[in-house]
């Protein structure tokens, strides 16, 4: 039984980190296609944003970085890049479209960077913290690519809802739920909380410094 729970963590996380993949992918060739990036500068863009989080993660877990055990990641980007590229003129009508998949890959990273750290053994709120930065890094590497302000220093909800689907996650766990529903839980919380927040302007105090005289 415990060899089986192994395995379907194993799977769940695989399928996440594809879809994430994906997902992250989408949003930085579509901030490259903004910036008017050449195809290979958007592909450089999309893989940077698809593996950032998740890179740093690896390396900090002292484990070999994902993207290195499989083709397929390097395969989603590509297949990413076709997609942005195929319905380039659908996507441009869209103007939230880059907002959703970056809060998809959001959420599906948050997620892969708890399961993977509690795998290795550590704690909770070191998967909490590990979550957050699989989550969240990506978009600040695309931003620095991309010459942006990186959108965890904007006002609006970002890494903290990354922060409290990993709260999430680790209070479905305690309570004894599967794998499965704890995983699709909290990916409904992370994208509602994000989607919310910016629907709603809603967003964490913003620091003051020394008033100039």
């Amino acid at each position: 039984m415990f060899y089986e729970d192994i395995q379907i963590v194993h799977t769940v996380q695989q399928i996440i980190e594809f879809v994430g993949t994906f997902a992250f992918a989408i949003s930085g060739i579509r901030h490259a296609a903004a910036k008017h990036f050449d195809w290979f500068g958007g592909f450089v863009c999309g893989f940077a944003v698809a593996i950032g989080g998740g890179t740093i993660r690896d390396v900090m877990l002292g484990v070999t970085p994902f993207w290195m055990t499989s083709s397929l990641y390097i395969i989603c980007t590509v297949l990413a890049q076709v997609f942005v590229i195929v319905f380039s003129r659908s996507l441009k009508r869209l103007d939230n479209a880059w907002f959703a998949f970056d809060t998809l890959g959001l959420a599906l990273f948050t997620i892969a960077g708890l399961q993977k750290t509690l795998a290795c053994g550590h704690p909770f709120w070191v998967a909490i913290i590990m979550g957050c930065i699989t989550g969240a890094a990506g978009g600040v590497i695309r931003d620095v690519l991309l010459n942006n302000e990186p959108v965890i220093f904007h006002k609006e909800i970002y890494a903290m809802a990354s922060i409290l689907g990993g709260l999430v996650y680790w209070l479905l766990m305690y309570a004894g739920f599967s794998v499965g529903i704890v995983a699709v839980v909290t990916f409904v919380i992370i994208c509602l909380v994000r989607f919310l927040a910016v629907k709603y302007h809603i967003s964490l105090p913003i620091l003051h410094g020394e008033e100039q005289e």
